[in-house]
């Protein structure tokens, strides 16, 4: 997507960003509260560089994640992963899945694809900011700085009903009243530069 910008737009562009008070998890309308789970990644530690394999710059595919246990009454887990740096007026949306088992603990690398109506376990995905499903691969644009990207894990008291292919909007929207807990992982990607982490606080937040 940001690919193709030249360096020096993407410079001129390197303090307009969305802003992680956007971000789905610090909602104050889905009240989160103070149960936290614990969201990992094999691949990558937390605030560490996402590997390029991820990325638009390598094979593009969805790292593997894993979590711990689950608030008691958890049904269904939800999970949306943003960039809040993304030069926008909202972070860009890299994935959404929801109605995940909450008996699964965890998704493997490339899971995050394009399903049409869905998993026969009832898991499906939904569309990202170019509108197509699956996971977007970072592309952050060059001399733009360091992104984080977020993944927000929400354990939910039911499983939700929004068709077969919403937006982030309607998946936010279903999750309200619904909430019982949240994790959240970061990683960084740039481009032209070294990552090394933002190591800023994610407003509301605890790091899983």
């Amino acid at each position: 997507m940001f690919e193709h910008l030249p360096r020096w737009l993407g410079g001129l562009l390197h303090n307009v960003r969305a802003g992680h008070s956007k971000l789905v998890i610090v909602n104050p309308d889905l009240a989160v509260g103070e149960t936290v789970i614990d969201l990992e990644s094999p691949a990558f530690g937390y605030g560490a560089r996402l590997p390029v394999r991820f990325t638009a710059d390598g094979d593009g595919v969805s790292p593997p994640l894993v979590w711990g246990p689950l608030p008691e009454g958890a049904a269904s887990l939800a999970l949306i992963v943003e960039d809040p740096d993304a030069p926008a007026l909202q972070p860009l949306v890299h994935a959404l899945v929801w109605n995940i088992p909450a008996d699964e603990h965890r998704l493997a690398e490339g899971a995050i694809a394009p399903d049409g109506d869905g998993q026969a376990d009832g898991r499906d995905v939904g569309r990202n900011s170019l509108i197509g499903e699956g996971w977007l691969p970072p592309d952050p644009p060059s001399g733009h700085g360091s992104h984080d990207y977020v993944f927000q894990l929400f354990a939910l008291s039911e499983a939700v009903d929004v068709g077969p292919s919403p937006g982030r909007s309607e998946l936010v929207d279903a999750l309200k009243g619904r909430v019982l807990g949240a994790g959240m992982l970061v990683a960084t990607y740039s481009r032209d530069e070294e990552a090394v982490g933002s190591g800023r606080a994610m407003p509301g937040a605890a790091p899983a």
